[in-house]
């Protein structure tokens, strides 16, 4: 079982922006997929974005424009970079990661973390 969690939630101004980080138990050399989702209670689950080994990428509409995925080899983390933050951003983030890089075409990843809350204030 790999372990994922996720940090630099916190509360935003309207505009700003924010980090969050994703530490994986396992190498994310051998985590051929991983991602960034978004939930809000009630709601779907929504994907932020997605990054593959090879590096390729694909980015949800919500924050399409205003998001950057990229893996950190050298810390073994998974990062998102949100910029132009609006109230509507304001949900719980997951990490989610899967050694099958065909996860970030299906969504079903096997590795998931607890999540960390990200609230932009207006």
């Amino acid at each position: 079982q790999v372990q994922l969690v996720e940090s630099g939630g916190g509360l935003v101004r309207a505009g700003g922006s924010l980090s969050l980080s994703c530490t994986a138990s396992e190498s994310i050399f051998s985590l051929n997929a991983m991602a960034w989702y978004r939930q809000v209670p009630g709601k779907e689950r929504e994907l932020v974005a997605a990054i593959r080994g090879d590096g390729s990428t694909k980015y949800g509409d919500g924050m399409k424009g205003r998001a950057a995925i990229m893996r950190d080899l050298g810390k073994n983390t998974m990062n998102l970079q949100m910029n132009s933050l609006k109230p509507e951003d304001t949900a719980e983030y997951y990490c989610a990661a899967d050694r099958d890089p065909l996860a970030t075409m299906a969504g079903n990843y096997d590795y998931w973390g607890r999540g960390t809350q990200v609230t932009v204030s207006t």
